[in-house]
C-alpha cells in the first residue's frame, strides 16, 4: 500500500508499506473531476500535478492529517499506479479493507460550501451521495468527516446521521458500526440502487466489499454479468459459514445475558483499573491472560463485560472474536467448536479472511469441519488466518475452558 506524507514545509513523498507495517494513515472520501484536473501517480513521480485542481485535495488531506496526528494519508487518484492493470486490479478488491482500515476518512465535498444558510440542504444534495464507490466509503470507516469545499467541517458520520440517513435510506445501525452481515445480502444490494458509476460494471464491483466478498475485475464485462458473479460468490461463501459456525457465539453472548438477568456495568467496572488487565490490554508481550476462579463466581458476565468494553474503547480497527463454552450444549462443548466460532467471527469482521477456508472447503464442503480429522485441518486454518499480514489487531477470548468437555487439552496446547 502506498501512502502520501505532507511535510512541516509543505513538501509531498509517497512511501509504500507492507500490509504488515501500514502505519495510521488518514483516507479521503471524493468525487472524480475530468481526468485531465486529478494527480496522477505518474504526475507525483515526475514532481508534476501543483497546477491540476485536484491538487486542492491533496493539500487539504495532506494538511488535515496532520491537524490531526496523522502522519500518512491515501488518495486513490495517485496512490494506485492506474496503468498497471494488475496493481489497479488488487486495488479494488483491497479498497473496503483500506478504507475500513484507515484511522479516519475524510468527505470532501467540493460543491457543498460552508457558508449559511443552505449549508443543509447543499449536504443532501451533494453528487457524493450519488456515487457508487462513495458507498462504502461511507460504510467502511469507523470515523468519516465530512467537510465543505473551503475545508470545513460540518460534521461527521454520527452527529450527521440524520441527514446522511435520509440521504441514503441506509439504516442507523449500519453507519454506526453494526457489522454489514447483520443486513441481508438484497438489503445491502438496495443501497447502491440510485448510484451511478462511470463504468457500469463497477456498480457491482464497489459492492464486494459491503458483501464480504472478493473478485477480479474483468474488462468488458457489463452489470448483469458483474453482478450474477458478485452474487454467486456471496451465496458460495455464505454457504462456507453456515457450515463452519454451529452456533453464532454473539448469539450465545446475548442469550447468555438474558438468562442470568442482563449486564450490569457495576459487576464488572472493576477490571478496568487492574494493573493485570490493564498490561494484558497494553503491553505487546502480555498476549494471554487468565480469569479464574470458582463456579457461579461471575466469571462469564465479567468475560461479557470485558468484550464490550473493548468494542467500545480500542481503536479501530480491531477485532474481537469469542466463544462460550456450555458443558450440557453439544454444540458447544468441544475444542473443535471453539475454533469454528473464533473463526467465524474472525472472518465476518474481515471477510478477506475467508480464503484461508475457502480453500479447504471448496473441496471437501461441510465434513471438513466434522469428520475425524476436523482437528487438524481447523488447527492449520487458524494459524494461517492469525499469520495473515492483513490481519488488525485482534483479541480471542474465550470462557468457560472447564465446559470444553472433549479434546480440552488439545485446546490447551494449541493456546
Amino acid at each position: 500500500m502506498r501512502l502520501l506524507q505532507y511535510s512541516e514545509s509543505g513538501e509531498l513523498s509517497i512511501h509504500s508499506f507492507d500490509d504488515g507495517d501500514i502505519p495510521p494513515y488518514a483516507i479521503l472520501s471524493h468525487t472524480w473531476g475530468a481526468d485531465r484536473d486529478e494527480v496522477t501517480f505518474v504526475d507525483l513521480q515526475t514532481g508534476g500535478g501543483k497546477t491540476k485542481l485536484g491538487y486542492k485535495k491533496i493539500l487539504f488531506c495532506g494538511k488535515q492529517a496532520r491537524h490531526d496526528n496523522l502522519q500518512y494519508f491515501w488518495i486513490d487518484t495517485c496512490c494506485i499506479d492506474k496503468t498497471n492493470k494488475a496493481e489497479l486490479a488488487f486495488s479494488i478488491r483491497s479498497m473496503f479493507r483500506w478504507y475500513r482500515n484507515a484511522a479516519r476518512c475524510y468527505v470532501y465535498l467540493s460543491d457543498v460550501s460552508s457558508q449559511p444558510p443552505l449549508v443543509e440542504l447543499a449536504l443532501k444534495n451533494s453528487r457524493w451521495f450519488t456515487r457508487g464507490w462513495t458507498l462504502q466509503e461511507l460504510l467502511a470507516p469507523s470515523i468519516v468527516d465530512f467537510f465543505s469545499r473551503e475545508g470545513t467541517k460540518l460534521g461527521d458520520k454520527l452527529s450527521l446521521a440524520k441527514e446522511v440517513r435520509e440521504v441514503t435510506g441506509i439504516p442507523s445501525p449500519a453507519l454506526q458500526g453494526e457489522p454489514l452481515s447483520s443486513f441481508g445480502v438484497y438489503e445491502r444490494v438496495t443501497w447502491i440502487e440510485h448510484r451511478t458509476t462511470t463504468v457500469p460494471a463497477d456498480r457491482a464491483y464497489s459492492l464486494m466489499g459491503i458483501l464480504g466478498v472478493s473478485l477480479s475485475p474483468i474488462d468488458g464485462e457489463n452489470l448483469a454479468e458483474a453482478m450474477k458473479r458478485v452474487l454467486d460468490e456471496v451465496d458460495k461463501q455464505n454457504k462456507c459459514l453456515q457450515d463452519l459456525c454451529p452456533s453464532n457465539p454473539r448469539n450465545d453472548k446475548k442469550r447468555i445475558e438474558e438468562t442470568k438477568g442482563g449486564l450490569l456495568v457495576g459487576a464488572y467496572c472493576w477490571i478496568l483499573d487492574n494493573n493485570t488487565f490493564q498490561q494484558w490490554q497494553q503491553d505487546l508481550e502480555s498476549r494471554l491472560l487468565w480469569v479464574k476462579g470458582d463456579p457461579g463466581k461471575g466469571k462469564t458476565m465479567l468475560l461479557c463485560g470485558i468484550i464490550d468494553e473493548l468494542q467500545n474503547l480500542t481503536l479501530k480497527p480491531t477485532f474481537i472474536s469469542y466463544f462460550f463454552c456450555q458443558a450440557t450444549d453439544s454444540r458447544i462443548n468441544n475444542a473443535t467448536a471453539v475454533l469454528r466460532g473464533l473463526l467465524y467471527m474472525l472472518v465476518d469482521q474481515q471477510p478477506s479472511l475467508v480464503v484461508h477456508v475457502r480453500k479447504k472447503h471448496d473441496r471437501a464442503g461441510k465434513s471438513l469441519f466434522e469428520d475425524t480429522n476436523a482437528w487438524v485441518a481447523l488447527t492449520e486454518i487458524f494459524a494461517d488466518v492469525l499469520r495473515d499480514a492483513s490481519l488488525s489487531a485482534t483479541y480471542l477470548i474465550i470462557d468457560a475452558l472447564d465446559e470444553c468437555v472433549t479434546d480440552l487439552a488439545k485446546l490447551l496446547t494449541f493456546i
